[in-house]
């Protein structure tokens, strides 16, 4: 039987001795050529050649950089190591590094204090200075105006000398791309600068989205680096009190009803957006226009007769009761301001003409002009009055603000105020230094998006500045201003819980991607010659199948990231986040695990 398998062999051999040198020496060729043959078959089909280089390469390489070098085996270099401060040193400060590592190793210093001294000494300050202050401080040195170096509770994962916030990490699923799961997602200013929206139940939005990145930017402002105002109308959407500078409270400070703007026009075009926002629609030249050039015709004479602008009292009955404008009118022809005059005349023919504009406003007006919100809007700054103002102006300094809303006893006067917010925000933002990174958040933004809104997200982006806009459902945005939101902010979370109308529209905003769709078919094979024909019913008795051919299609089609069921069957605590930065970098959407 082992001869059947030499038959060639001793077809050649003389006398068909199988004990001949002749056969012994060609049965071993032979069985070398058969085995050459099956390891080359075996090889192709099994990609050996490719095992064989990883080994190769394996075999070549230093075993302690495959794994790491071992704690015996690493190079310590004292020149970049960040504990000895070698930024420090390169400046011939090595006094100050000195101080400075030895804070560190005692544990006198925290993460925030090194990124405040790091931010101190590379933002081009006087170096001087610096010196002086960590030989006097040391890891105190350079200190946040409000002497804190840390918040009372962290409830988040951070980095601050990265200045990053963990969120969460990207599920290991199929609709995640290979090269995103298990990873970490986090976002930072870079990230942040492109604005972020989120839409979910308020609970998840509040506290797992808003809550970290403002904790985040807290101790961002505590190492001098940033400025936060937080809109808050959820308590969980923001860390305790104590943690901020400025608390905007009944009780507690005023804001700056004008936000110590000096032109009338610009005064104006705020109220106006505060007031009647969000009736103006998609449409430009609205009743936020209108609003507006009524407003600056009576807020300029009232500026010049009475050195500042009107409180919310003052200025609702100057829109209502004719004798106070009769009162002012005698002011400036006393004065001789004709001008002024001229836009008061304006104002009066407005006034008589018919579209209740101003019943409007005076209306508007009237939900501000509570008891209960008298002491939330200002108009003097400083402590004039004997009442604590503050004016979004600051935010050129690392301060850290809290506005306190009424969501729930006054939940109109609430959206005014978080429009009014906003609208100041994008006045100011972009005339701040660029060192301070400053965000606005939001954790209930109904109501609040209009199209002025919408412009100022996208102007943010060259103004290193941003804002987090939490929403309960896109059905608290104009339908019209749904796509542009999504499409102004660079940054988009979609939490458990979104109905399927919501969802269409984070996967129109996501768009689609190229895919490779594979097609596989079975075709009968029908046989033509008596042989095959008896080979195939042999095999068809054998494994109850006709005898087919496989054939394979392979095409490039677009597909959504993601579809709008599949975005509304999200599990609970997770969220379908996509970020980009203000440089122009996109990740995918990924489902990411919260927390």
């Amino acid at each position: 039987m082992g001869s059947y398998w030499l038959w060639p062999l001793l077809a050649v051999t003389p006398d068909g001795d199988f004990r001949s040198t002749f056969f012994v020496v060609g049965s071993w060729v032979y069985y070398a050529l058969v085995i050459g043959v099956i390891a080359v078959v075996v090889g192709r089909l099994g990609n050996w050649a490719e095992a064989a280089r990883r080994v190769g390469m394996w075999l070549r390489t230093d075993p302690a950089s495959v794994g790491g070098p071992s704690p015996g085996d690493r190079q310590y270099d004292p020149e970049t190591d960040p504990a000895r401060w070698p930024q420090v040193r390169a400046e011939g400060a090595g006094e100050v590094a000195d101080r400075l590592t030895d804070a560190l190793v005692n544990g006198q210093m925290t993460d925030v204090d090194y990124a405040r001294i790091s931010h101190a000494w590379l933002s081009g300050r006087d170096r001087a200075a610096v010196a002086a202050q960590v030989r006097d401080h040391g890891a105190a040195a350079c200190a946040h105006f409000s002497g804190g170096r840390d918040l009372s509770v962290r409830r988040g994962q951070y980095d601050v000398v990265t200045r990053q916030v963990r969120l969460g990490a990207a599920v290991d699923d199929t609709r995640t791309p290979h090269a995103y799961r298990g990873a970490g997602v986090a976002v930072g200013p870079d990230v942040l600068g492109t604005s972020l929206v989120a839409a979910g139940p308020q609970e998840i939005t509040s506290a797992r989205v808003v809550r970290p990145v403002v904790e985040a930017v807290c101790l961002d402002a505590l190492a001098r680096r940033a400025a936060v105002v937080a809109v808050v109308s959820h308590p969980a959407a923001a860390p305790a009190e104590d943690d901020f500078d400025v608390v905007v409270r009944p009780g507690g400070w005023s804001l700056d009803l004008y936000a110590d703007v000096d032109d009338a026009d610009v005064a104006a075009g705020l109220l106006a957006e505060c007031l009647v926002g969000d009736l103006a629609g998609s449409v430009p030249g609205g009743e936020g226009s209108r609003a507006a050039a009524a407003l600056a015709q009576v807020l300029g004479p009232w500026r010049a007769v009475h050195g500042a602008f009107p409180t919310v009292p003052e200025l609702r009955a100057l829109l209502d009761e004719s004798s106070v404008r009769a009162a002012l009118r005698a002011e400036l022809e006393a004065r001789q301001a004709s001008p002024l005059l001229r836009e008061l005349d304006a104002f009066e023919r407005r006034a008589g003409a018919a579209g209740g504009l101003l019943e409007m406003l005076g209306d508007r007006l009237a939900t501000l002009d509570r008891p209960a919100l008298a002491e939330l809007l200002a108009v003097p700054r400083g402590e004039a009055g004997g009442r604590r103002v503050f004016s979004l102006r600051d935010l050129h300094r690392p301060v850290r603000v809290r506005l306190d809303l009424p969501a729930y006893t006054h939940p109109e006067a609430s959206r005014m105020l978080a429009r009014l917010v906003l609208a100041q925000f994008a006045v100011w933002a972009p005339s701040r230094p660029r060192d301070v990174f400053a965000l606005l958040a939001l954790d209930d933004a109904a109501g609040v998006i209009t199209p002025h809104g919408v412009r100022a997200l996208h102007a943010l982006r060259s103004s290193h500045a941003g804002a987090v806009l939490a929403l309960r459902t896109l059905a608290d945005v104009p339908e019209a201003l749904r796509g542009p939101l999504l499409a102004a902010s660079g940054c988009r979370v979609a939490c458990a819980g979104l109905s399927t109308w919501d969802a269409q529209h984070f996967a129109a905003a996501w768009g689609t991607k190229w895919v490779e769709d594979r097609t596989v078919t079975h075709h009968e094979v029908r046989a033509e010659e008596p042989m095959t024909k008896v080979v195939h019913a042999i095999r068809r008795l054998a494994t109850g199948q006709r005898v087919t051919r496989e054939s394979v299609t392979t095409r490039r089609e677009e597909r959504p990231h993601w579809t709008a069921s599949e975005l509304a069957g999200i599990p609970a605590d997770h969220a379908v986040i996509n970020v980009s930065s203000a440089a122009g970098d996109q990740a995918p959407p990924v489902m990411t695990k919260l927390g």
